[in-house]
């Protein structure tokens, strides 16, 4: 195994080891701030695998935007901040949900790809410009109403934590 594989590894763990984090915690805030962890363990991965723009990406829009967009809302609704009751429910149907999710990937990436190697050598790099082009000629459309729905969450957060007086 080369040093790459082992640092995929490592952040894999990381990675993992976060996000059961955020789905086993009952602290709303703490949940939030593991998704960063494994949000930013997930752009070290891509870092590791030579795709800088999509590493970087990946920090600017979903660790920057969605995780800082999911804390203001929890901070703008006055959620609770402590361990919430209402987040205590019977864990096995959500693990058999994900175990058997799991299991169908895994079966499924198996099947697909029966342990072939790709060689390196032999696919173009793409540059940032290639990518722009694509993401600003096939997908603008997807791309802008992505930042509409991200700003009606906003909005909604904003009224939904504005008291409304009694006339």
């Amino acid at each position: 195994m080369t040093l790459t594989d082992w640092l995929v590894a490592a952040l894999g763990l990381i990675v993992v080891g976060a996000a059961l984090a955020v789905v086993t915690t009952a602290h709303v805030v703490r949940a939030g701030l593991w998704l960063v962890v494994a949000l930013g363990g997930l752009a070290g991965v891509f870092l590791v695998l030579t795709a800088e723009l999509v590493a970087w990406v990946q920090m600017l829009v979903y660790v920057g935007a969605v995780v800082v967009l999911l804390l203001f809302a929890v901070m703008l609704t006055r959620a609770p901040i402590g361990a919430s009751p209402d987040l205590d429910r019977a864990r096995w149907p959500a693990f058999l949900v994900g175990a058997g999710s799991a299991a169908a990937l895994i079966v499924l990436l198996v099947d697909a790809y029966r342990w072939s190697s790709i060689e390196v050598d032999d696919v173009a790099p793409g540059t940032a410009e290639q990518v722009g082009a694509e993401i600003f000629r096939q997908w603008v459309l997807p791309f802008e109403v992505l930042s509409v729905l991200l700003l009606a969450a906003l909005v909604g957060a904003i009224v939904v934590s504005t008291r409304r007086e009694s006339r």
